[in-house]
């Protein structure tokens, strides 16, 4: 796959199918559309290919708003790549971009991305204002010469799968509803790095993963994860929250991996959420903590294993 950050150094040899959105999580939805997208463009002897955006346009466009992202752009692209994608475009979205007519941006999708098909979901829309939706695009692309396909949403449970429902979900802590709208665990990535070192006093020494502050977390509580270090996976439990029974302090997203026994500071560590086991509560002294905790364990690991069962039969 052809990853390029600047348009105006790209170079292609063959026409394309193309889509643009912002594509934070790449869950169900954004699959639906992109699978047709290559069907289409192997059908016609075209590339497929993507235009994403960071920032995210309503953190640029809407700064009072808080907004939480699903994936980092290097997430984005590797989870674009398994799609069969033959080109991804990740474009610095800012005011200036913002206020480009919808014409001459895509004019520049034609010009250099040598656009001949454009497909997007039905309340798409790009351009100063938002004025490019998917009838107006058609009317551009009459003059430009490229056609435009506005694809139905992806509908689960009588509701379309967008990002913003599984950030709902996730603040929640409804993983397994997450999961489902994704088409893959939720999951955290970053470098496990020092902390207060409480889980090693009491039994059960935890990787303290540092998160990016706009990252969108699961809500406060106790999960069963999946623990991915380096090509090996393991079973575990992550606590997201302010550990109550000890200094209210600020969130953290601490991991225990089982049966693990290495010293991992400053390795990069993937935590993959499967289950929400309870909710995060302060505990009156340290044997009512442990004897939880190792209920905990008990039930993270009948979970994952199960869950493990599922993966290996499918």
């Amino acid at each position: 796959m052809l990853l390029i950050d600047d348009l105006e150094q790209a170079t292609l040899k063959q026409d394309t199918v193309i889509t643009i959105g912002a594509f934070d999580g790449v869950h169900r939805g954004h699959q639906h559309l992109i699978h047709g997208l290559v069907a289409r463009a192997r059908e016609t002897g075209r590339l497929a290919g993507l235009v994403t955006f960071h920032p995210h346009p309503t953190a640029v466009l809407r700064p009072s708003v808080p907004l939480r992202y699903l994936t980092t752009p290097g997430e984005k692209a590797a989870l674009l790549e398994r799609l069969s994608l033959d080109l991804v475009a990740i474009l610095r979205f800012d005011q200036k971009m913002a206020q480009r007519p919808a014409e001459d941006f895509a004019r520049m999708l034609v010009d250099r991305l040598r656009m001949r098909e454009l497909w997007v979901g039905q309340d798409f829309a790009l351009g100063r204002g938002r004025e490019g939706d998917a009838a107006t695009l058609a009317e551009i692309g009459k003059s430009l010469g490229f056609a435009v396909r506005a694809v139905e949403p992806f509908v689960l449970d009588g509701e379309a799968v967008s990002s913003t429902r599984i950030r709902s979900l996730l603040s929640r802590g409804m993983v397994r509803e997450a999961t489902r709208l994704l088409g893959r665990y939720p999951s955290l990535a970053g470098e496990v790095v020092s902390g207060a070192r409480r889980g090693h006093l009491l039994g059960f020494p935890t990787a303290n993963l540092e998160v990016r502050e706009e990252r969108a977390l699961p809500g406060d509580g106790v999960y069963a994860v999946f623990a991915q270090l380096g090509t090996e996976r393991y079973f575990g439990v992550a606590n997201i929250g302010v550990r109550p029974s000890f200094d209210n302090g600020a969130r953290t997203v601490e991991t225990f991996v089982l049966d693990f026994a290495q010293d991992i500071y400053g390795c990069d560590l993937v935590v993959e959420f499967v289950e929400r086991l309870r909710s995060e509560r302060r505990f009156e002294n340290t044997d009512d903590l442990i004897a939880q905790i190792q209920k905990d364990v008990e039930q993270a690991r009948r979970i994952l294993g199960e869950e493990s069962q599922r993966e290996t039969i499918q």
